[in-house]
């Protein structure tokens, strides 16, 4: 989604944000991700000015003080940008892959079912359709942010094929995206 977005020619518009739908995101975030209910008022501050950047392919960034801190696309869930992740690693459930995987995820690829399975791997059970931190082994921080496209059982059984898709990672353009003025 983000491997070729450069901020300059993808944005197409920043509106400031109205209290009422800051509360409306405030109050879904919280219902989606349970683990980012401890951190809501250090994430989204009641006292700071938010921003709904619009980008080209109906991608929504919202940003807190000039900060990008979650994105959407089209109709989807709001999904947390990987700088907040890297501050608050509990907000998301996590999967981890092998070290062999490392270098694909970095590049854009989409998780598949082996690179799950292996034995330096870590599948942690998750319903199809989740979004989840991807981890790497031997490795602190999330490596990117994926849509899981099996369930945990699936993955298992099946071990062919994709089981995460990758949306955002390490190094793409959101990642390199600056301060929203």
């Amino acid at each position: 989604m983000f491997k070729k977005f450069v901020a300059k020619e993808n944005v197409s518009g920043v509106t400031q944000m109205k209290s009422s739908a800051i509360r409306g995101v405030r109050a879904r975030l919280v219902e989606d991700y349970p683990g980012l209910e401890e951190y809501q008022d250090q994430i989204l501050p009641k006292k700071e000015s938010y921003n709904l950047v619009k980008c080209h392919e109906r991608i929504e960034i919202i940003a807190v003080g000039g900060e990008p801190v979650f994105f959407k696309q089209r109709d989807g869930p709001y999904m947390p940008c990987l700088k907040l992740l890297h501050k608050y690693p509990t907000i998301l459930p996590w999967q981890q892959v092998d070290k062999g995987a490392i270098r694909y995820v970095l590049s854009g690829a989409n998780i598949m079912c082996p690179g799950l399975t292996s034995p330096g791997a870590k599948l942690a059970p998750s319903e199809k359709d989740k979004i989840v931190a991807i981890m790497a082994e031997g490795k602190t921080h999330a490596l990117a942010i994926g849509l899981m496209k099996m369930s945990s059982e699936e993955i298992m059984n099946v071990n062919k094929g994709i089981g995460i898709d990758n949306i955002h990672y390490l190094n793409d353009g959101l990642w390199h995206m600056k301060q929203i003025k």
